[in-house]
């Protein structure tokens, strides 16, 4: 029993520490977007603009 004098707060600060951690990553924009990144992978060029081989042309 007196380890529940012990668990209950440790779990009490951790249950706020994992919302803190969520509050957070919501405010910063986190979750704004999730498609996105998806599609720009789909999207990036194959062979990227190399500008020595513009310089030597």
């Amino acid at each position: 029993m007196d380890i529940l004098y012990l668990l209950i707060p440790l779990s009490v600060v951790l249950v706020l520490l994992v919302a803190g951690a969520l509050w957070h990553a919501v405010r910063s924009g986190q979750f704004d977007d999730l498609e996105g990144p998806g599609f720009k992978i789909l999207l990036d060029d194959d062979n990227p603009h190399d500008e020595e081989t513009d310089r030597r042309n």
